[in-house]
């Protein structure tokens, strides 16, 4: 038996961000990809796709804030 980890109820939703996307994000916050939280490659969750450097985009529920986003910087 094999578990899609990517689409379990409790695995928030993870996308590749488009270069000008991850422009933008990288704009907003005054950062660069290096000071972005860390995702390794290997993680189960990512997207299938996704390559070093990519900024992935994370959609949290969240009972406060109703959604909240996240980012990660794919790394080996």
């Amino acid at each position: 038996m094999s578990v899609n980890i990517q689409s379990h109820v409790l695995v928030p939703q993870h996308e590749i961000l488009d270069e000008a996307s991850a422009k933008k994000v990288l704009m907003k916050y005054g950062v660069d990809r290096s000071k972005l939280p860390k995702i390794k490659k290997s993680d189960a969750a990512l997207p299938e796709g996704a390559k070093i450097g990519d900024i992935i985009q994370i959609t949290r529920k969240s009972p406060t804030a109703g959604v909240s986003l996240y980012y990660r910087v794919v790394v080996e």
